[in-house]
């Protein structure tokens, strides 16, 4: 299923780039999963770090993601899919929320992805200095609000076996991003 869902993913996101690179998009959710994968983690949750963009950026719906995988990784990719509709501040408030109160396999999804988000925000930085945040909807503040509200939430309710190693990089990273 985890390959079905790598490749799923490609096709969906196929000629798609990242926000701030040439880079295809695909690498994105492919080290979203690898990281989930060498956590250890269930293999519903490494293939909704294949998926997790996909309904929110393609027009694939929970529906096929259900009809193709089942309701587990719909469940997964719903919790993290954002309502475009809101405003950026409401739609991460809500995720801030989800984070603070999801399931074990709904934090790890959720902390992965933004874990590769920031590395690549860091990657880009060094590339072009400031003028990367004119990719972005927010800016330097938000996003250190974001991302440190997350690190401020994502061990609620986790024994300390429960915690992989990606959520120690994370805040790590945040603390080296935003100082």
């Amino acid at each position: 299923m985890i390959e079905k869902a790598k490749q799923f993913a490609t096709k969906a996101h196929h000629g798609q780039k990242r926000k701030s690179s040439e880079d295809d998009y695909i690498v994105h959710p492919i080290r979203v999963a690898h990281t989930l994968s060498a956590a250890g983690c269930a293999e519903s949750v490494v293939c909704a770090g294949y998926l997790h963009d996909v309904v929110e950026d393609t027009s694939i719906t929970l529906n096929d993601i259900e009809r193709e995988f089942g309701n587990d990784v719909k469940q997964l990719v719903a919790a993290h899919t954002e309502d475009k509709s809101k405003s950026w501040k409401a739609r991460k408030q809500h995720t801030i929320a989800t984070v603070q109160t999801g399931s074990r396999d709904v934090k790890y999804l959720i902390v992965a992805d933004k874990l590769d988000n920031l590395l690549s925000m860091e990657a880009e930085l060094h590339l072009t200095g400031e003028s990367m945040w004119v990719h972005f909807s927010s800016g330097y503040e938000q996003q250190r609000w974001y991302n440190q509200a997350i690190v401020d939430v994502m061990y609620n309710g986790l024994p300390s076996s429960d915690i992989p190693a990606f959520f120690h990089e994370y805040e790590a990273a945040v603390r080296r991003f935003f100082p």
